[in-house]
């Protein structure tokens, strides 16, 4: 899944409009939802981002299922 489609599904379970997100992001509505639209978030946008939505980000080992956990 994309960084976008997995943005947007987070906001969708948690209620919140791409204007209240960019608010408690610093950035203006358009900027987000241009980032939204065309997929181009750094790894620090994706992870602040989370961080503001309160989740986290993870990298989880295939092969031995071990998670590290992203700051």
């Amino acid at each position: 899944m994309s960084a976008s489609k997995t943005i947007k599904k987070i906001m969708l379970d948690k209620d919140i409009t791409v204007k209240a997100l960019a608010e408690k992001l610093g950035i203006t509505p358009q900027v987000l939802s241009n980032k939204l639209y065309r997929d181009t978030f750094t790894y620090n946008d994706y992870v602040k981002i989370a961080d503001v939505l309160g989740c986290d980000v993870k990298t989880i080992s295939r092969d031995t299922n071990t998670e590290y956990k992203n700051d």
